[in-house]
């Protein structure tokens, strides 16, 4: 069991093939179980189930957070500074497009970190995030123990 619980998401797609490509090629998440309708896919650790759905996927509504438009409707994962280059690098490499290009959010404040937004295939917003410090993840005004 790992050191801290794993969460679970579902979430829709509109074709398999195109997310097992994205998530399993581009991403490289271990693909686990699967139906007809639904595919399991290792994301960092934790369980993310793309369903196929006519419906959803890509809400438009925006916040401005530093600046950027971030999508409401998002989810992601907080790697570490290496890994977050990396996949900064497949990302430019697979040429998939930036919703948010890649960039220092926060500089210098409380809850600095790298991050990035791509859009899966079928229209859900992913952003990916580091932070130099752990501590940061969870940091408040002048409250950054480094």
């Amino acid at each position: 069991m790992p050191d801290i619980p794993r969460f679970h998401l579902a979430f829709p797609v509109h074709d398999l093939q195109e997310a097992r490509r994205f998530y399993g090629g581009i991403l490289g998440c271990r693909e686990g179980r699967s139906a007809p309708e639904w595919v399991d896919f290792d994301f960092f650790g934790h369980q993310i189930v793309a369903h196929l759905s006519t419906g959803g996927g890509g809400g438009e509504e925006v916040n401005v957070v530093d600046r950027e438009k971030i999508p409401v409707r998002h989810f992601g994962v907080i790697l570490t500074p290496a890994l977050w280059q990396e996949l900064r690098d497949r990302f430019r490499s697979a040429n998939v497009t930036f919703l948010v290009e890649p960039q220092t959010r926060f500089k210098g404040q409380a809850g600095e970190q790298s991050t990035l937004f791509v859009r899966d295939p079928s229209g859900n917003a992913l952003e990916f995030k580091a932070f130099s410090h752990d501590a940061m993840v969870f940091a408040r005004g002048d409250s950054i123990a480094r």
